[in-house]
């Protein structure tokens, strides 16, 4: 294991540095000194830095030209520890921890900070206030006793190891920015809204479309509004529930094809238009603000930007420098892997552990060859979803892979129940209190959020069927996958960043299951083959010794949209 040190910021506004024991206490003398840099020339190069908080500390170092190549953020590490006993929800700045550790009163976290450029300088922002390094070195010591009191110390470690490693990441991509061309941008809004008329009406596409749903409908109607198109729906006697897409492309009726239009456009235009633009490129570069673990699952959001929903289209203006290539890299069928890694299923692992399409492997498996009825099954047993032939491939399913489908099945129970449901490295989801998270519904696309999704007609399986005691069954049988997945994917970026280290390649963008690396022309290569050893490596330090793969799908590309 790599040597510790403590750093923290002293009241004073100079910084101090000390070595620590393996039980987190200090192993030397406390170093004052006049900046980060002194404390990093102090220490070996591969050092864990043990700070309050990567977003409050990296950035800072970062912008001296600084980077370091590990870390310990203990409001990570405490947000982990929180969940994992029990008592998601509590504050989990670094001076919570320690007014929780002296039984004082615990203070309220500070609020976020402002998500758009521009709407307020950060220099009037709420932050957390440094701890002092004592305090720093009490709580650190008392985290390092909780995590060998986990369920598995070992995993929980390996978990606040990673979870703090994708706050390097996130800050690095922060400041990099994912190479973005305002002109081409531009271009396409022009091409595909039309021309913006003055006074910020909406562009002349827009308009024309609106036209033509009122048309249609013989009155004024605002399609932006799904009220006023449900009303104007019923007015022709037809009863709907929401405006989804996959609703309204079962309506025969004029108004459907300007209105499906209209919604398409109307969605770019807000999210990704002119105004989005001005926001958030700037100097060539789009910065969206990486927050890891923003989910319950682990899963990543972004402070603002929508850099998680850019639209195929919108990806033309993602375009490298010159004499550069983006190198785009997709995990194949990550989720299904992850379920035959967490649940020791010896026919799945062994599917899983082939070089070949894993829903082509497993439809031979039962489904007689059809790959899209074997997807259905699997992911009708994550996702908790059935309709149709639904039962029938979950039944078959579970012939071939009785302990992938009993994995599942015991996380939607065990959900039900009200119990803690923990990924394969500890990452726990809170107890019941008021159904699904917000946000973490991964069912159908939420176009309108008010109006949910009809429930499947399903017959019980354990967390299938509807109800408030359902849902978060529903919700745990995929958390068990879904957050184990993003436990691998945070060990794949910690993996790739060191391979990347010794290059002139940066990480600039990552979602899900999906990287982006830029890189000069000569480099793209490399930098596609430490993808795929970074994910095979996190496929090992994450779940053992199993025949599981985790290969990527890459294209090196000038253009993001020409990746796929």
């Amino acid at each position: 294991m790599s040597g510790r040190w403590a750093l923290a910021e002293a009241a004073d506004g100079g910084w101090q540095a000390v070595p620590l024991a393996a039980d987190g206490t200090a192993a030397g003398p406390v170093r004052g000194l006049s900046g980060p840099a002194e404390a990093l020339a102090a220490a070996p190069a591969d050092t864990r830095w043990v700070w309050q908080s990567s977003p409050e500390v990296y950035p800072r170092l970062l912008a001296e030209g600084l980077r370091v190549d590990r870390c310990y953020d203990i409001e990570v590490a405490e947000l982990l520890l929180l969940g994992h006993e029990g008592r998601s929800g509590e504050p989990r700045s670094a001076a919570a921890a320690l007014a929780r550790l002296h039984k004082a009163p615990v203070p309220a976290d500070p609020p976020p900070r402002s998500a758009v450029p521009g709407t307020q300088s950060a220099l009037f922002e709420p932050q957390n206030t440094p701890l002092p390094l004592a305090d720093l070195l009490e709580v650190y010591a008392e985290q390092q006793r909780r995590h060998g009191a986990a369920e598995h110390p070992g995993r929980m470690h390996l978990l606040t190891a990673a979870e703090s490693a994708g706050t390097l990441v996130a800050a690095e991509m922060n400041r990099s920015g994912l190479p973005w061309r305002a002109d081409v941008h531009r271009e396409l809004l022009t091409g595909l809204l039309g021309e913006r008329y003055a006074g910020g009406g909406q562009p002349r596409r827009l308009a024309e479309l609106a036209d033509e749903v009122s048309a249609a409908f013989g009155r004024r109607v605002r399609p932006e509004l799904p009220a006023d198109v449900i009303r104007a729906f019923a007015a022709a006697g037809i009863r709907i529930r929401s405006t989804r897409r996959w609703e309204l492309e079962e309506l025969s009726h004029p108004a459907v094809a300007p209105l499906l239009e209209f919604k398409k456009l109307y969605r770019i235009h807000t999210a990704h238009g002119w105004s989005w633009l001005q926001d958030w490129v700037h100097e060539g570069r789009f910065r969206p603000g990486y927050v890891p673990g923003g989910t319950v699952t682990g899963r990543w959001v972004t402070n603002g930007g929508g850099a998680l929903q850019i639209p195929k289209v919108i990806r033309r203006a993602v375009v490298a420098d010159p004499g550069w290539r983006l190198v785009v890299a997709d995990a194949d069928q990550m989720e299904p892997r992850v379920l035959a890694a967490v649940s020791r299923d010896p026919g799945l692992m062994a599917v899983a552990g082939r070089e070949e399409d894993l829903y082509t492997a497993i439809s031979r498996q039962g489904f007689s060859g059809d790959r899209d009825q074997a997807k259905l099954a699997v992911l009708g047993a994550v996702y908790g979803q059935t309709s149709g032939d639904g039962l029938k491939n979950l039944a078959a399913l579970r012939r071939r892979f009785p302990l992938a489908v009993a994995y599942v099945d015991e996380a939607a129970k065990a959900g039900e129940e009200g119990r803690l449901v923990r990924t394969w490295l500890g990452r726990t989801c809170p107890p019941a209190a008021g159904g699904v998270p917000a946000g973490e519904e991964e069912g159908l696309p939420q176009e309108d959020p008010a109006e949910p999704a009809p429930a499947p007609d399903t017959a019980w399986v354990p967390g299938y069927a509807s109800g408030p005691g359902r849902a978060r069954g529903r919700f745990t049988r995929n958390f068990v996958v879904q957050g184990s997945a993003a436990d691998w994917a945070l060990l794949m970026l910690a993996a790739l960043r060191r391979s990347l280290a010794p290059l002139r390649a940066e990480l600039v963008f990552f979602q899900h299951d999906e990287v982006i690396v830029h890189c000069p022309a000569e480099e793209a290569e490399q930098v596609a083959d430490a993808i795929r050893t970074a994910g095979l490596l996190a496929g090992q330090v994450t779940f053992g010794d199993t025949p599981v793969r985790f290969p990527f799908t890459t294209a090196v590309v000038q253009c993001y949209a020409d990746a796929k």
